[in-house]
């Protein structure tokens, strides 16, 4: 074995100040597995899909890579097999196939579409056959090298001129590095695509400067062991910048995982909570129409209790509208236009008008069939806009006292605009004339 004594000279200055720069390769471990776990059921019920399963492989080799990384497993590994620094080429053995799963990744998602399949099958077996050739040479050049002492934190800059273990230590960091410029050009070329959904864009992000990070642990790496080549000593690179970077650059990567899919389901579960504080208005006011509130389990998920609240309203209107005054719904409409609101918003404060005043003549006649038949489809429809329009009772007032002034005085929006509705106020003129 071939070992050289380098010399200390500036970099004590670096290397002190870098000393409390490592990172517990637990976190990005953690991380991963997270993110393994989101995307486990997805690949196990689409076992089939290619895609899903380079992502899963990928997370599997990267929380191996940092599991067995970690210099006390390393020490672990090395007592358990009885070979000082067999943990080595297992740990680069590791790092080469999470290369190769980065390849397989953009293979696939780059070469998804059906008519690339034989295109996608031939860089697979590239990646594949070169990956697992470079995973041979390892274990070859390791048996080859004489590597007695046992160095768990500084390994590739000790035996970093040792017959041998130098070709062993530049193959895997080559292989690393090759692998990891392709994916990240890639993705960032990706990030520029149009039509990307927001948190999958995030998502991109997230991995594209995850792998440019990743080269700076190459770069780290390179760096220090070309200076043991020269005779200079830049090992704090190799000890804690590159193991630093490679944490931070797992843990980036695996949140480019977590991110499109735990962004899309907080939006939506944020969006039927949402949707379920907006509709308490008009629930609250069907509760005197039902005489009961609506069903409530302690135990029911938010997409549920939605469902049980538009049920209930529903439910409420169906129950209310023998009462519903068509005519009035087309003045108020009319009048809220008059009153400068735009086109949805007048709907929604129209149909709040028709179904206060429905409910005051339920109370005034509760045992009347009504006289009209309206068409309950707008109410039944747009609950949500007309429980918003419930929220501002200033705005209902305005339009019920616009509404109820003779039509002969409306000097604006004389017709209805409804949509598909024919004139409403020529009509009532028309009707009075006959």
């Amino acid at each position: 074995m071939t070992h050289v004594s380098a010399p200390v000279g500036d970099s004590l200055a670096a290397e002190n100040v870098l000393s409390g720069l490592y990172i517990s390769f637990w976190l990005p471990t953690a991380v991963l597995t997270a993110a393994l776990a989101i995307k486990l059921p997805s690949i196990l019920r689409l076992w089939r899909d290619p895609l899903l399963r380079a992502v899963g492989g990928l997370l599997l080799f990267a929380c191996a890579v940092f599991v067995f990384a970690a210099p006390s497993t390393i020490a672990w590994t090395n007592r358990v097999t009885g070979v000082p620094n067999i943990a080595a080429p297992w740990v680069y053995s590791l790092l080469t196939a999470l290369s190769a799963s980065w390849l397989l990744l953009v293979v696939h998602w780059r070469n998804g579409r059906s008519d690339r399949r034989a295109q996608t099958r031939r860089a697979t077996r590239w990646v594949v056959s070169v990956y697992a050739g470079v995973v041979v040479a390892l274990w070859v050049l390791f048996a080859l090298a004489d590597v007695p002492v046992e160095r768990p934190r500084d390994l590739d800059t000790y035996y970093a001129t040792t017959p041998f273990m130098r070709e062993e230590i530049l193959l895997y960091l080559i292989a690393h590095t090759v692998a990891c410029s392709v994916t990240a050009r890639l993705v960032w070329n990706w990030i520029r695509t149009d039509g990307l959904d927001g948190w999958l864009r995030w998502g991109l992000r997230f991995l594209g400067v995850g792998y440019a990070t990743n080269l700076l642990f190459s770069a780290a790496k390179l760096t220090a062991v070309v200076a043991r080549w020269t005779g200079h000593d830049l090992d704090w690179l190799n000890t804690n910048v590159a193991p630093s970077a490679a944490c931070v650059a797992a843990t980036l990567v695996a949140t480019g995982f977590i991110v499109p899919h735990a962004g899309q389901y907080l939006q939506e579960h944020w969006l039927v909570r949402r949707r379920h504080r907006s509709l308490k208005p008009l629930a609250r006011l069907m509760r005197t129409v039902s005489g009961s509130r609506e069903p409530f389990a302690l135990r029911a998920t938010p997409e549920m209790r939605l469902i049980r609240r538009e049920t209930f309203i529903r439910d409420a209107l169906l129950q209310l509208s023998r009462h519903l005054d068509e005519n009035l719904r087309g003045r108020s409409y009319d009048a809220a236009l008059a009153l400068g609101f735009e086109p949805g918003r007048a709907q929604s404060l129209a149909a709040a008008v028709t179904i206060l005043d429905a409910m005051e003549a339920e109370r005034r006649s509760p045992d009347s069939d009504g006289t009209a038949t309206p068409d309950t489809t707008y109410l039944l429809q747009e609950i949500q806009a007309v429980s918003e329009a419930l929220r501002k009772p200033e705005e209902i007032k305005a339009v019920r006292a616009r509404a109820a002034v003779p039509a002969e005085s409306m000097s604006a929006h004389e017709y209805s605009v409804f949509p598909g509705d024919t004139p409403r106020t020529s009509g009532r003129k028309a009707g009075r004339q006959g």
